[in-house]
């Protein structure tokens, strides 16, 4: 080699060797069993490694809103509550694998909302989701929610008994265990509760149910977020069937002479009345006897029933009467100014047969 040739790289010439088919060729199948082997058992490796996370899915649950408020904990004078939560869920998605997001529910899942130290009045919270084990949290939709902290109260309420109205010809007596309820809410919620009633009942003679309670604001519509202790009654009917009971109608007695009645509305209309089943047989009317006024006025109804029958409702009637100054073809009424030109017409006659018998005496 001459002193102006230069030596060829090495890396150079490795980089030609590969680059010619034929050696490429030659160094691909020698040991090619091996290789394959190897690159076979790499991706069994990867594929094995991966699988949980090639796995995962996602699914959403509508969480309900759990509150926490530790607020005055020590002291046991202070209790609060919280009410118009918007929303009251959360839409939590998780991701997992599926056979463990579909043994999971709801209630697995919780929305902290911690209201602890904030002030009574509205508030905007975020909410907390604790995920179960082997899960993701991936979404949750809100983030915060609105609501509003108030003090909390209780008052003690009577249960007001809601059957289905009874048959004409029974006298179904009941037994309501306990009479009365724990009611407890926010305050302003509360303030609203005018009355707790059963859920309607229909209960045959004898029979024995447990009756969900319902608190009721003055409109008759049901408050919501209002605690029960307890939330149910038991209620039992007492009698044992029906008994000689008849409906009758009410006819009251007629006004006095100089009064009239311009309108009349009884209520109610007829009477149960209960009695030996030979008297209600003979029975078609109850007779009923009113202190007349003149005017307008709600007056009870004294009911005249004869010996060995009992009323079971009292009886009331309001009435318009107005007093009778003029002649009514009705009443054979007569009026003042009537009167008073009969009268004068009366005098009148005698002055006139008085003159006439003076005139025949002086002839």
């Amino acid at each position: 080699m001459s002193r102006n040739e230069k030596a060829p790289v090495p890396g150079a010439r490795f980089l030609t060797r590969w680059l010619s088919p034929a050696y490429g060729w030659r160094r691909l199948r020698h040991n090619l069993g091996p290789k394959l082997l190897s690159l076979g058992a790499a991706v069994a490796l990867w594929l094995l490694s991966t699988g949980d996370q090639r796995a995962q899915v996602q699914q959403s649950y509508d969480v309900p809103i759990t509150v926490r408020d530790t607020t005055g904990a020590a002291s046991t004078n202070e209790r609060r509550a919280v009410s118009d939560l918007n929303p009251e869920t959360v839409r939590v998605t998780l991701t997992g694998r599926p056979e463990r997001l579909n043994e999971l529910r709801a209630s697995n899942i919780e929305a902290l909302l911690d209201v602890t130290g904030v002030p009574e009045g509205s508030f905007n919270r975020p909410v907390q989701i604790v995920a179960p084990s082997n899960t993701v949290l991936s979404k949750q939709t809100p983030e915060r929610v609105q609501g509003f902290v108030d003090s909390a109260l209780s008052r003690t309420l009577t249960v007001t008994l809601g059957v289905a109205a009874p048959a004409e010809d029974s006298l179904p007596r009941f037994e309501v265990k306990p009479g009365e309820v724990q009611a407890t809410a926010p305050s302003r919620v509360l303030n609203q509760v005018t009355r707790v009633v059963t859920s309607p009942l229909s209960l045959a003679p004898g029979e024995k149910r447990e009756a969900p309670l319902i608190a009721l604001d003055s409109q008759g519509r049901v408050v919501e977020q209002v605690t029960l202790r307890p939330a149910s009654v038991s209620v039992q009917r007492l009698d044992t069937g029906t008994l000689p009971v008849k409906a009758l109608p009410v006819v009251l007695a007629p006004p006095p002479a100089g009064l009239r009645i311009v309108s009349q509305t009884l209520q109610p209309r007829t009477v149960r009345v209960v009695a030996a089943p030979e008297l209600l047989g003979r029975l078609r009317e109850v007779s009923g006897q009113v202190d007349y006024r003149v005017g307008s006025s709600t007056v009870p109804v004294t009911l005249r029933l004869p010996a060995g029958v009992q009323a079971l409702e009292a009886v009331n009637v309001s009435l318009v009467v107005e007093r009778v100054t003029a002649a009514d073809p009705a009443t054979g009424g007569t009026s003042q100014q009537e009167s008073s030109q009969q009268k004068s017409g009366q005098q009148k006659s005698g002055a006139d047969e008085a003159g006439t018998s003076a005139s025949g005496n002086g002839n």
